[in-house]
Order: structure tokens, then C-alpha cells, then sequence
């Protein structure tokens, strides 16, 4: 079981813990930092800063909407920050949600498959120096080549659905999921590999995001449950929360009340179901339990508070306790 650590953009912390998060992550020995992007930093520009600010953990951007993002800046992107900061770096990219995608930049996201399948051709023919030759039916790269030395980086691919499997198994050096059980993570490696098969490729490695708290007190808690609030009632993770014994949970989210309401129904056990939480012990069963569901590598999203800036305390627990399963 590989580790990497990813950084949690949380809302109720300090935007500028993202630093602190990446060098409790280097001095905790995690070779990868993911570095995603949300409601606050531009992915590159803190992507630059961190490599300021650390040493030598390796960078991963995304996953990145693929109707937000084109190929050409997307690989502009991770070539300058790899040429600012002599990192090893690595792209994911993914379709995001209608929330994102529609509501905060106004794009569409009709056709998110296919858009994602010609971005990953585009991305990888570009960071590897190559002239773009994408005319794709919604995105595309005609003619362009990095000015900046090639990256060479290898290419992630986010998934959940069937059509987003199809285009891992096709395109990705390592497929990425975010927050499931690890049931649900099984369906979808076994989902990979089918697709892999008909495809007749090779499937590739399957990382996970979850979330991790060790030994968490109350403000940690809060954070853990306000970032699994957005997902009870999406599509794919209802079922999955429904499947894991949170019905009446689901049902009443359902309903749609106040976000306030909703927060307060959510128990801490619900958050287990999806992340390493508690004592050391609870967090290595637990990741037994995603090595045998054939999880290839954890990406630590590490709650923060004041009492653990940065997830120190989290980070170096879950290397610990990940130590038997790297043997």
C-alpha cells in the first residue's frame, strides 16, 4: 500500500495551511503531494509556492475539470511549475460537478466523458513534447508544443462512473476515486479491470482520497462532517453511503433541509465508513480493509484544526500505521 498525501482545501481553516499541510507532509517522508483546486488557490500557483516551501515531495495537480481547464493551459501549467521548481510533477484530471463546472465558471458539462477521454490524449501528447494533434468533438489541441522543457508527467485519471472507467482503463498511468468505502472502492477496481478488458489494456494502479483524523477532537469532527455533507445526495454516493447502513441518513437529505439540519444528523460514523479515523489501530484496520479491497495507494486528505495545523499529527499516524502493509 503506497501513501501520498493530499492537501484539504478546508473552508473553515486558513487558506494559507495548505503550506503547513505540504511540509508536515515532506517531513512525514510522503513521497507525493496532490495539489487540487477548488474555491480558493489557482492548482499552479500554490503549486509553486509549495515547491518553495518544501524540498523535494514530488507534485500532483488535480484532478482538474477537463471542461474548465483545456490541454493547452493545463499542460502549460504543470510545465512552468516543474521548470520554477525542479519537482518531479503529475496531472490528474477529472470532470468535476455540475456546481463547479456550470455554476462557477459557466461551462457545460454535456458529453464529460468524451471531454475527459480528448483531454487525456491532448495532456499526455503535450507534457511529453509532442505537437498536439487533438481535433476533438468537444475539446481539443491543434498545433501547440511546450515551449518549456516536457514534463514527462504521468497522467491520473479521476473515475466513478462506467464511462469515466472506460476512459482510465484506455488513457491513465494511474486511475483516482475520492471518498468511498472500501465496498465501494472493490466495485470500482473491479470495474476497471472490466473495462480494461474490453479495451485490452492493462489497468492501471488505483489510488484513493480519504479523508483521516487520529485521534480527533470536536473541531476536527466538524470538518470531517461538513465535507461529506455535499455528497449524501449525489448520485453513485447516496447508494454507497445507503449501502454502508446510512438509509435514513440519505432519506433525509434528501429532503433537502436546511444545511445546518443536515450537518447535525451526520455521525462520526459516517465518516469512518469512508476515511481513517480514530486510533491508530482503527486507522491500520483500515487500511487493510482498502489493500483488500485492491486499493493500490492512499491519498491522505488530513483534517486540520489548531490543535493540529496541517494534519501533522494525522499525517505521521497514517504512515505509521500504514508501516506493516508496506512490508
Amino acid at each position: 500500500m503506497k501513501l501520498s498525501a493530499s492537501l484539504g482545501l478546508w473552508q473553515d481553516r486558513p487558506p494559507e495551511e495548505a503550506l503547513d499541510t505540504a511540509r508536515a507532509a515532506e517531513a512525514a517522508g510522503y513521497p507525493e503531494l496532490w495539489i487540487g483546486e477548488m474555491a480558493t488557490w489557482d492548482a499552479f500557483a500554490l503549486g509553486t509556492a509549495i515547491g518553495a516551501a518544501t524540498s523535494r515531495i514530488s507534485l500532483t495537480f488535480g484532478p482538474l475539470a477537463v471542461t474548465v481547464r483545456d490541454p493547452a493551459t493545463i499542460a502549460m501549467g504543470v510545465a512552468s511549475v516543474a521548470a520554477l521548481t525542479g519537482r518531479a510533477t503529475g496531472v490528474a484530471l477529472g470532470t468535476s460537478s455540475d456546481v463547479v463546472v456550470r455554476g462557477w465558471h459557466g461551462r457545460s458539462r454535456d458529453r464529460a466523458a468524451t471531454a475527459l477521454a480528448e483531454s487525456a490524449v491532448a495532456v499526455r501528447q503535450l507534457l511529453a513534447g509532442e505537437k498536439s494533434s487533438v481535433d476533438g468533438t468537444v475539446v481539443g489541441s491543434l498545433g501547440y508544443r511546450l515551449r518549456l522543457p516536457a514534463p514527462e508527467s504521468p497522467l491520473t485519471i479521476a473515475a466513478f462512473g462506467p464511462r469515466a472507467l472506460d476512459v482510465a482503463a484506455r488513457h491513465a498511468d494511474r486511475m483516482v476515486v475520492n471518498l468511498v468505502s472500501p465496498a465501494a472502492a472493490a466495485t470500482l477496481v473491479r470495474g476497471l479491470h472490466a473495462a480494461a478488458g474490453r479495451a485490452g489494456t492493462t489497468p492501471p494502479p488505483v489510488a484513493a482520497w480519504v479523508v483521516a483524523a487520529a485521534d480527533p477532537g470536536p473541531a476536527e469532527l466538524e470538518q470531517l462532517r461538513r465535507g461529506v455533507v455535499g455528497y449524501l445526495a449525489a448520485p453513485g454516493y447516496a447508494d454507497m453511503f445507503r449501502a454502508a447502513g446510512f438509509g435514513d441518513l440519505i432519506d433525509f437529505a434528501r429532503t433537502r433541509p436546511h444545511p445546518r439540519e443536515l450537518l447535525a444528523a451526520v455521525p462520526a460514523e459516517a465518516i469512518a465508513a469512508v476515511g481513517l479515523f480514530g486510533s491508530r489501530d482503527e486507522i491500520a484496520a483500515k487500511i487493510g480493509s482498502y489493500a483488500a479491497a485492491g486499493v493500490d495507494e492512499l491519498a491522505i486528505v488530513p483534517a486540520t484544526s489548531d490543535d493540529d495545523p496541517g494534519g501533522e499529527k494525522t499525517l505521521a499516524a497514517c504512515r505509521s500505521a500504514a508501516v506493516p502493509f508496506d512490508a
